[in-house]
């Protein structure tokens, strides 16, 4: 057998050759199994075109996979919500059911239902392939709706190209996208978000929360509904008027898809659906995930494979979706969720605790994404490392084109958390942001939405905390408020100039959004005060947030227009510790950092290659809320020196807690250098 790609790229995987050898052949069997003699993944993937409702010129269809149950009937204001002979299903074998309803009879916008009855028991269920869900706001009962309007959706744009351009995504939950004390829609994010993450320079957009969740507070983490888009902020046509509208600005939208787990819940959801505890998930105590009180899936299965790549399939289809980031890797890939371990060997991924039938389940989903959709991407959430996930299957590989880097974050925290600005180390961070495997891609970030949930703190709040509510009027002045300013915008950038080819933002972390994201529960008084999104301070000129959204949209467009994310990683130019200061090069520009809280520096010299070079960012620049210690307008040459050969010094003034992004000026002639 041929040596898996990842395994000469990494001479430490050599002695589980064996083990990435058969997890790749499983991937590749479990396809030809699923599709034989070589056939598409993606026509497997058309459950969605059986399940569920779907209509012809002559009939409604119903069509259930339930093998437990041994009957079902539809029930709807059509036959008073009760039991009929009329709308009784049949089996049509393999535990599927059908029923035809003449057309006519159950139109767009009727509510319907299962009334599953199984050996012993009976209970009401909202269909699994439901494609809208709606709770009534009187009594919180969640039904299906015929969704089959007269006039289709027609939309007006293609899917902007990638162009090869790394993802800059903007991370979003539509209903705390309003500032208003209420749940956002598609609509208004549609007409009023859109055009602030064009003007940010954003180009891709994560939507979270978007499948069905019967409670809010869960952040769209507990689905029930895994082909309805969430009915609390609009019609899956206004869902799709926000992508076209997208699309149309040349905006890429991806998915924040949860195929980890699913809510416990039996109406609504998919816990004992059929009346079994083992349909969908696994059974026994691998049923029941121990920290988030939901049901894993059992992936061996090929009903739930075809259940969620049917899932994956119908989002890029029918909505348009550029892509996905899924959610919980981490949790599908060890017996043990990867709870309490801390990944510090290659034992830890090749010792037998792994679920290679979720990781099949992985293989075979970044094949039918791209199969499907060749320019769609696919990111994992995932925390332990794993070997080869962002390579491609070929390669021994799971597929995936990008892996979130979940330590950085971690990192800032720990590090805003428990050292003094004056420890910070150079090359502790410069490692910490380097630190990547070369076979992947990765999306960095600062922080995410995780870190803004309560009980946390994003980086903003950990810098100021209570000086946020007094001192960020521009009339007043507060040193820790100006530490926080100065280090917010040094965090993000040192963050996105090592990142691993694109970068992440959390929406109103780009200006500082104050305290933490809590959504309406008991514990709070169902308060939407904390789930919901203040634009008006940044859009405030007299306070000071604006600074940092100003400073993060010319950061975001120099990253761009040099095209920093398309270079693997940055070249270390300078490193010095006691001087807390840094500098490294990528695509030709240098990033210079002086972190030390108190001393300035003149004439500070580093290596640099021979040329004149010119500042294109400048932390400290007022417009950002800085001092403007530093005169931009002038040219820095270099200079020859024997302790810097090969390179030549670069003598720069690097104000205390300053950084600066410089471009060479390209060189017409060597009187250029004198």
């Amino acid at each position: 057998m041929k040596k898996p790609g990842i395994v000469k790229g990494d001479p430490w995987l050599e002695p589980y050759e064996a083990a990435i050898s058969r997890r790749n052949e499983k991937i590749l069997s479990r396809k030809e199994h699923l599709s034989p003699g070589g056939g598409s993944l993606s026509d497997f993937a058309n459950g969605h075109l059986f399940f569920g409702d779907q209509c012809n010129a002559d009939n409604r269809i119903f069509r259930e996979w339930a093998p437990n149950a041994d009957a079902i009937h539809l029930l709807g204001a059509f036959n008073n919500w009760h039991e009929s002979g009329d709308y009784r299903f049949h089996s049509i074998g393999h535990g599927n059911w059908e029923l035809k309803v003449p057309a006519g009879i159950i139109n767009h916008g009727d509510l319907y239902k299962l009334k599953v009855s199984w050996p012993g028991g009976s209970g009401e269920r909202v269909p699994a392939w439901a494609k809208r869900v709606v709770q009534d706001p009187s009594t919180a009962i969640f039904s299906a709706q015929i969704w089959d309007p007269p006039e289709p959706f027609q939309w007006q744009h293609e899917s902007p190209p990638s162009e090869g351009n790394p993802p800059l995504i903007y991370e979003a939950h539509v209903g705390m996208a309003t500032e208003e004390y209420k749940v956002g829609t598609y609509i208004e994010f549609k007409d009023n978000i859109l055009p602030r993450i064009k003007k940010a320079g954003y180009n891709t957009i994560q939507l979270m929360a978007i499948q069905e969740h019967p409670y809010y507070g869960s952040f769209g983490y507990h689905v029930s509904g895994f082909f309805a888009p969430s009915s609390r902020f609009g019609t899956p046509d206004e869902l799709r008027e926000l992508i076209d509208r997208a699309h149309g600005m040349g905006l890429r939208v991806i998915m924040d898809l949860i195929h980890s787990h699913a809510v416990r819940n039996e109406v609504e959801g998919l816990g004992r659906y059929d009346g079994s505890p083992d349909q969908f998930f696994h059974s026994g105590p691998r049923r029941e995930h121990v920290a988030w009180d939901s049901l894993c899936f059992d992936y061996g299965k090929d009903e739930v494979t075809h259940f969620l790549l049917s899932n994956i399939k119908y989002w890029l289809e029918e909505f348009r979706f550029d892509g996905f980031r899924f959610d919980g890797v981490t949790s599908m890939l060890y017996y043990d969720h990867g709870l309490g371990r801390d990944f510090g060997s290659y034992d830890m991924y090749f010792n037998g605790g792994e679920d290679e039938d979720a990781i099949t389940y992985l293989g075979l989903a970044n094949d039918l994404v791209h199969e499907t959709a060749p320019g769609a991407i696919t990111i994992a959430e995932e925390v332990s490392g794993y070997p080869g996930l962002g390579t491609e299957i070929s390669d021994g590989g799971i597929g995936f084109d990008y892996r979130m880097a979940m330590g950085t974050p971690d990192y800032w925290i720990k590090l805003i958390k428990e050292k003094a600005d004056e420890d910070w180390q150079m090359d502790q961070m410069y490692h910490e942001l380097t630190s990547k495997r070369a076979d992947e891609k990765t999306v960095a970030y600062a922080e995410s939405h995780d870190q803004a949930l309560v009980g946390d703190k994003t980086i903003i709040f950990r810098l100021m905390d209570k000086e946020m509510y007094y001192s960020m009027d521009k009339s007043s002045e507060n040193l820790a408020v100006d530490r926080g300013i100065a280090l917010h915008k040094m965090i993000r950038l040192i963050t996105i100039a090592t990142a691993g080819n694109a970068w992440l933002n959390f929406m109103g972390n780009e200006f500082g959004h104050p305290e933490w994201i809590d959504f309406p529960r008991e514990g709070n008084g169902w308060s939407y005060h904390y789930a919901r999104r203040q634009w008006s301070l940044s859009d405030n000129h007299d306070l000071k947030y604006h600074y940092l959204g100003d400073f993060d949209r010319e950061m975001i467009k120099i990253i761009s227009k040099y095209k920093v994310l398309h270079f693997s990683r940055p070249v270390e130019r300078h490193i010095n510790n006691g001087d807390q200061v840094m500098a490294f090069e990528r695509s030709g520009l240098l990033f210079v950092f002086n972190f030390n809280p108190v001393k300035s520096y003149f004439g500070y010299g580093l290596a640099s290659p021979a040329g004149k070079f010119r500042i294109i960012l400048n932390t400290d620049n007022s417009a950002f809320g800085g001092q403007s210690r530093i005169d931009e307008s002038l040219t820095y040459r270099t200079t020859a020196e024997r302790s810097y050969e090969p390179n030549q010094m670069l003598q720069l003034y690097l104000p205390a807690r300053t950084a600066l992004v410089l471009a060479r000026e390209r060189i017409k002639s060597v009187h250029d250098l004198e």
